[in-house]
């Protein structure tokens, strides 16, 4: 025990106290946070396509009918020929002409639309929709009803879900959205950047010779333990600095939120921007109350822990196989990402369907259960899936660990020879 420490020890400093760790503990937050950004700009419209687009109607029923989009705006014109204006509309400005021919109300067909390029699905979906609201609204002037009485008989109903304290509760959805991506992706990005460097880490150790100075001194298993922990605990001192940070500033808006409301509302003759931020600052203090954030925290810290040891185990195993073959060890761990992969895409799925039978199946399964379960809780999982979720997972990390330390007493002192994933499995079962 040790001799494991020292090397836990070693790891462990070596790498805290290279400069790469305080730019990365710096970087990482600063990345994360411009690549919310960029995702809120691009659904907020900042990346636009704008199309002004030539409107010909030959039915004379679509002239001020058709609404402009945010990045759509539509122009009727007078001319009656297509193909004649088919060779002007760019001249004129416009990025694309439409033809709307005479038709039966009962089958539109024939419309057109020319454009130097193909149109995009959401300009070709709004189209295509502006087009169907017109149709449908002659067909009802035909079949006798009155628009103004369907708008009418139109309702706008919210949830309200038990236990959030009343009114309307979408917010809470999208935040227990977004709490579950964004934990599911630090997950993700740690399985993978800290598991390449188990592997990269034995790989060098392996390759400069320096194992076989250790192994000298101390077990395979050992050493390869203390890498794995060692590594292990660089990445929780870096997750615990981000940790303690987000929720510092989580717990001080929330905190904060209630009396900023209170001062925004008391406010004499407030503008509508310091109303707004009221009901902000509202939902802000209602979230931090609403999401069970003890039990994200504590089982992101698990399942962070559980996932990176279960992978890290064999990401270790593959490097001790290969020497410095970087072809040899990309055709070895294909097998240990490609789950990674599958389950960052599943995790897409639990967030929308969390209770479904893939997501529920993902969530207990070792492999996919760290990325697919930590974004089910802040939806409500059932206590025994949770439970029976640590359990499998504890269980794949003994298993996986057994399986790494059978390939790694044999292949860290194995050099100049391709290893094949058959050959490993033969390492299994061989005693001694």
């Amino acid at each position: 025990m040790h001799k494991t420490w020292l090397i836990i020890k070693r790891e462990y400093l070596s790498r805290v106290r290279k400069k790469s760790f305080i730019v990365i503990t710096l970087l990482v937050p600063v990345i994360f946070i411009l690549f919310i950004g960029l995702q809120v700009f691009l659904a907020s419209g900042g990346n636009r396509e704008v199309q002004h687009i030539a409107v010909i109607d030959e039915t004379g029923q679509f002239r001020g009918k058709l609404k402009d989009g945010e990045n759509i705006h539509f122009s009727f014109v007078g001319s009656s020929d297509p193909s004649a204006y088919r060779q002007k509309y760019a001249r004129q400005g416009y990025t694309g002409l439409l033809f709307i021919p005479r038709f039966e109300l009962d089958k539109p067909e024939g419309f057109t639309f020319y454009g130097q390029n193909q149109l995009g699905l959401g300009a070709y979906s709004y189209i295509t929709g502006q087009l169907d609201h017109v149709i449908e609204q002659q067909r009802m002037v035909a079949a006798g009803i009155d628009q103004a009485q369907l708008d009418a008989i139109k309702a706008d109903v919210s949830l309200i879900q038990a236990g959030s304290g009343g009114g309307d509760t979408t917010y809470i959805t999208y935040a227990a959205t977004a709490v579950g991506y964004i934990a599911g992706f630090m997950i993700y990005f740690v399985l993978l950047f800290f598991g390449m460097q188990v592997m990269r880490g034995v790989m060098e150790e392996k390759t400069n010779r320096i194992a076989e100075v250790i192994i000298s001194s101390v077990k395979p298993f050992q050493l390869m333990a203390g890498k794995i922990v060692g590594i292990a605990g660089v990445g929780l001192t870096q997750f615990l600095i981000w940790l303690v940070l987000g929720l510092v500033l989580f717990f001080v808006a929330g905190a904060l939120a209630p009396g900023l409301a209170q001062q925004a509302a008391a406010v004499q003759n407030a503008q509508p921007q310091a109303q707004q931020a009221a009901e902000v600052l509202h939902k802000v203090h209602d979230v931090v109350t609403a999401l069970p954030v003890t039990l994200i925290i504590v089982c992101f810290l698990f399942y962070f822990l559980g996932g990176y040891l279960l992978y890290a185990s064999l990401y270790a195993a593959v490097g001790s196989a290969v020497d410095h073959d970087a072809a040899e060890s990309q055709s070895l761990t294909f097998p240990l990402t490609l789950p990674l992969i599958l389950s960052f895409f599943i995790m897409f799925n639990a967030i929308q369907q969390p209770n479904s039978p893939l997501s529920v199946g993902a969530s207990l399964f070792p492999l996919s259960s760290p990325l697919v379960m930590i974004v089910r809780i802040p939806f409500g999982v059932p206590w025994w899936q949770l439970a029976l979720s640590m359990l499998f997972l504890v269980l794949g990390f003994l298993l996986t660990t057994w399986i790494a330390a059978k390939i790694y007493r044999t292949g860290i002192l194995l050099y100049g020879k391709k290893v094949t994933l058959r050959e490993m499995g033969k390492w299994l079962f061989r005693k001694g």
